[in-house]
């Protein structure tokens, strides 16, 4: 069988669910979760791999809290992991860099999320949680896939990097202010998240011959090292792995994003 993309049609990840090494995770809500999931699906919580630290809400958790939250749900790094949130969350998106940030490579996350299986896919939802034998993972941080805010900062001006904020146009421009300063990184292309999304098929996002269009008019060179960052990392790792399924080879996440930077004194800013 054929290796997902990152982005996977409904279609392509329900044919392969049953697939051996197969790690199913569902990123909602407990609660959701509880009502209702993809046969055979664990729930592993966003907040379970997200490290919300002030300033920095969206910062990656420390790798003894991480291997503890893929550890109770069985994770191994030879697994193939399939993720799917409710549609349109950035959910999923996170999860898949965060692997990546850890040295995963066999995954996919479902286009569309929930929302679009139930409206498409034939496969009910059921409540049973799977049985599951937990591991003990060992970790490391894996090169290139994560920018840290001295990371950034040392690369300002860089004619080979990209910043890419996937912010709206209004928290880009400093209107729409959710920090202690509002504007954007130096040097940003700014590129709403939500231009992503097809609207004739929403959650599911646009081709990926448009999209690809979309970003290279926007500025976001294949060539070049790029950067994506919102508010704390979820709109924008959609972006990264939009940008990874296209691909570009060097991208990575500044999980600390906005409210990190905009929260930290002396980093410069422009409006």
């Amino acid at each position: 069988m054929n290796a997902l993309p990152l982005l996977a049609p409904a279609a392509s990840f329900a044919s392969h669910l049953q697939a051996p090494g197969v790690l199913l995770l569902d990123v909602r809500e407990p609660d959701a979760y509880a009502a209702g999931h993809l046969p055979g699906a664990l729930n592993l919580p966003y907040a379970l791999y997200v490290h919300a630290r002030p300033p920095a809400m969206g910062a990656l958790p420390p790798l003894s809290a991480l291997s503890a939250a893929l550890g109770a749900v069985g994770y191994q790094p030879e697994r193939t992991v399939l993720a799917y949130d409710e549609g349109g969350s950035g959910k999923a998106a996170r999860l898949l860099w965060t692997l990546a940030c850890v040295g995963h490579h066999e995954m996919a996350m479902l286009d569309g999320g929930l929302a679009w299986w139930l409206d498409h896919i034939g496969i009910d939802l059921v409540r049973e949680q799977p049985p599951v034998t937990p591991s003990q993972p060992q970790l490391n941080w894996a090169e290139g896939v994560h920018a840290d805010r001295d990371w950034v900062a040392a690369h300002l001006g860089d004619a080979d990097v990209t910043l890419l904020d996937a912010r709206s146009p209004a928290e880009f421009a400093g209107v729409d202010v959710r920090a202690a300063r509002g504007g954007h990184i130096p040097g940003a292309i700014n590129l709403d998240w939500v231009t992503a999304f097809d609207p004739a098929r929403l959650p599911c996002v646009k081709p990926l011959d448009t999209l690809r269009a979309q970003f290279l008019a926007a500025g976001i060179d294949p060539a070049h090292e790029i950067v994506a960052y919102c508010q704390t990392h979820h709109r924008s790792a959609l972006s990264w792995v939009l940008l990874k399924t296209l691909g570009y080879a060097r991208v990575r996440g500044y999980a600390g994003a906005w409210s990190e930077w905009g929260n930290t004194p002396g980093l410069p800013v422009e409006p």
